[in-house]
């Protein structure tokens, strides 16, 4: 690609531009954004030469990072731990069986070796977190479901990568042992989920810290800090990506000062990145490549579909806490989307033979599977009856200036059903002298505090203070603060009345 510094400016603000555009169109036309950025990228193809694998690769695995991080932030753990058995089996077993069920089905179809078909199978194996996190953040889903397939999107990607390399390996070095790679899926695993923990930890502890001059900085600290993890667990041999997502849920289930910052920038940077990454992608493959494999690809994707991805819910759910419908939803969401893409771009690294087929039926396979399934799950979820009766409230934001380099700051706390502080007056509330309630947002509406307002449940309170009194505040909020001063009250009041006796 030999263009001029000014053109290629040009191409890249009109990229984003269009990207932005196009998730517009998509919400409307009920169809994952993914689908109109690949499509952008294939039309962009006619005008721009493109053909670096590796950088399209380079790229592709940056952003999973983000949109990982982006993803892991906003998962709510309460909602997860119920449902994280079901994910975990689904992200390991259930990739597993897909890929042998589809691998097997494209030894036939495309006439591949067997290991070239079990590297077809684990290039596809995996449910994809951008697709998944994209199409079900705005739909009226159960939470059950939606969780099950968020924590099994956001934790697959390990598996899908391992297979991947390990049958890269194989066709690349016939006397590879099987039992070896299987001791390094457990080591990689294992080492994932600990970094993750720990590097999630180390996160919040600097950013609750650490004194920088804007908060601006602060997403940008946090966006670093996501990189090292997949950096520092990739070189130990441990899985990145794993590390990363679990790096990222801790994180975003931590008490953590600049969180409304920090989430927001997550978001736009991960809708950059995957705007950036799909078109990339779509510049890749030509149209005419595609109709080689047209015949192939739909039915790949009709045996994924419909066979290969039921067979591995259905299998490993027997015993779960499932019913028929639900298992249902969840086979159909297995959506295709950005890392069967970018794994494809592997065995073209690699030199692997027949890895351009691969790429191109790797394309279409997600091309259908995003397009079909990914406009259809709402319409199925309703038909299913796992729709909710309302839609879910949108998380409660309010934009304000954080303080800098100071020693004030303004948290945010949100009031549950437990909370010592549910129908209590904010002028009963012993906070600490130099803590103010600003702002309360109840039901999507910000209303102004005053004396006698009463904190209700669901209640999300904007607090102004003293970082060192950031502990006493949440106690009084969230803790056992209000009842200890009650009982000493009452305790006040019975000598009171013993001494008027």
């Amino acid at each position: 690609m030999d263009l001029p510094l000014e053109t290629l400016i040009f191409l890249f603000s009109a990229m984003l531009i269009i990207g932005v555009l196009a998730t517009k169109f998509s919400s409307h036309l009920g169809l994952p954004a993914l689908v109109l950025f690949l499509l952008i990228g294939m039309g962009l193809n006619r005008f721009i030469f493109f053909e670096d694998v590796e950088f399209t690769q380079l790229i592709g695995i940056m952003a999973l990072i983000i949109i990982l991080f982006e993803g892991g932030t906003q998962t709510k753990w309460s909602n997860v731990r119920p449902v994280i058995g079901a994910a975990g089996i689904l992200a390991t077993l259930g990739v597993l069986i897909t890929s042998l069920v589809t691998g097997l089905a494209a030894v036939y179809i495309l006439n591949f070796s067997l290991l070239e078909g079990m590297l077809f199978g684990a290039i596809v194996g995996s449910t994809d977190a951008a697709a998944v996190f994209s199409v079900l953040g705005n739909k009226n889903i159960k939470k059950k479901l939606t969780s099950t397939l968020e924590a099994e999107s956001g934790s697959n990607d390990p598996m899908a990568v391992f297979l991947t390399i390990t049958f890269i390996e194989m066709i690349k070095i016939p006397d590879t042992s099987i039992w070896d790679a299987v001791g390094s899926f457990f080591v990689q695993m294992g080492l994932g989920l600990l970094l993750g923990l720990l590097l999630g930890k180390l996160t919040v502890t600097i950013i609750n810290t650490i004194k920088l001059d804007t908060n601006g900085l602060y997403p940008i600290l946090a966006i670093g800090m996501a990189t090292s993890t997949y950096i520092l667990t990739d070189f130990l041999g441990g899985s990145g990506l794993l590390a990363v997502y679990v790096m990222a849920v801790f994180v975003g289930n931590s008490d953590l000062m600049y969180r409304n910052s920090i989430l927001r920038f997550n978001e736009g940077f991960a809708w950059m990145m995957q705007i950036l990454m799909f078109i990339l992608l779509g510049l890749l493959v030509f149209p005419k490549q595609l109709l080689d494999v047209f015949w192939q690809g739909i039915i790949l994707t009709i045996i994924l579909m419909f066979i290969a991805r039921p067979v591995a819910v259905f299998l490993t759910m027997i015993f779960m806490k499932y019913n028929f419908k639900e298992q249902v939803f969840i086979s159909w969401a297995g959506l295709k989307g950005a890392v069967p893409i970018v794994l494809a771009t592997y065995p073209i690294v690699a030199g692997i033979e027949n890895s351009h087929l691969i790429f191109n039926a790797v394309f279409f396979v997600v091309l259908i599977s995003a397009l079909v399934q990914g406009s259809t799950l709402s319409w199925l979820a309703s038909r299913l009856g796992l729709t909710n009766n309302k839609n879910d409230p949108s998380q409660p934001t309010m934009e304000l200036i954080n303080l800098g380099n100071s020693e004030a700051e303004i948290m945010e706390v949100t009031i549950t059903s437990k909370s010592p502080a549910v129908n209590t007056s904010l002028i009963d509330l012993v906070l600490p002298n130099d803590t103010l309630i600003i702002g309360i947002i109840r039901h999507e509406k910000l209303i102004t505090p005053t004396g006698n307002t009463i904190i209700e449940d669901d209640d999300t309170l904007y607090v102004l203070g003293n970082k060192k009194s950031r502990e006493k505040a949440k106690l009084v909020l969230l803790g056992q603060m209000v009842k200890k001063e009650k009982e000493k009250d009452k305790k006040k009041k019975r000598i009171r009345r013993k001494d008027k006796q």
